[in-house]
């Protein structure tokens, strides 16, 4: 693969990463520098490497995510 190829594809992976964070902090009014955004985008990159590779796949698996840690929290 060329390099500018390979540069495409880790920019694009660094959207879908950053994109998916942003929108659930937002969501949440939650502070990407707080305890638990800081939380969220460990999530985030663990969804990815779980197989999670576009933005809308990684909002989604974070959000399914959240409610069941909620449902045990209660």
């Amino acid at each position: 693969m060329s390099q500018s190829a390979t540069s495409c594809t880790a920019f694009d992976d660094v959207e879908a990463l950053s994109g998916a964070l942003f929108s659930w902090c937002a969501e949440r009014s939650i502070r990407l520098r707080s305890q638990e955004g800081i939380s969220a985008a460990g999530a985030v990159i663990d969804l990815f490497f779980a197989g999670y590779k576009t933005q809308d796949e990684l909002l989604g698996a974070l959000n399914d995510r959240n409610c069941r840690e909620m449902a045990f929290a209660s």
